[in-house]
């Protein structure tokens, strides 16, 4: 199992860097599980991830409180909004599918919007 847990954990890893560049692709979720499959597999690369001076910060606010930083969820809501404006403009759905994925949306942005704010931390 353990090799199982390092290959996904380098796997998850590599689809967040991407992530990084690409708008539509998430990092932070992916990068969570990479972080889980490692403490799993390989404490090394766990804690390479946790102490990466760009993706550590949020990995260890998010295990430490649950929590998103406030630049983090503004960020994440206008990329949420941006996609929604796009998916409309682009594909012209359906009433019920443009509601559909509204609702989907609007669950996602909710959930980030009540998690907590790293304590002593604004941004």
């Amino acid at each position: 199992m353990r090799s199982i847990y390092m290959v996904a954990g380098l796997l998850m890893t590599a689809l967040g860097i991407v992530g990084a560049f690409l708008p539509l692709l998430p990092t932070t979720p992916f990068l969570l599980v990479a972080v889980w499959c490692f403490s799993r597999s390989s404490p090394r690369l766990e804690q390479w991830l946790l102490n990466h001076r760009t993706l550590g910060p949020p990995l260890s606010n998010w295990r430490r409180e649950g929590a998103i930083s406030a630049r983090t969820k503004v960020v994440a809501i206008c990329l949420i909004v941006a996609s929604y404006g796009f998916f409309l403009y682009r594909t012209q759905p359906s009433a019920l599918l443009a509601v559909g994925v509204g609702l989907v949306l609007s669950a996602s942005a909710l959930f980030i919007l009540t998690r907590p704010l790293p304590r002593g931390v604004s941004s």
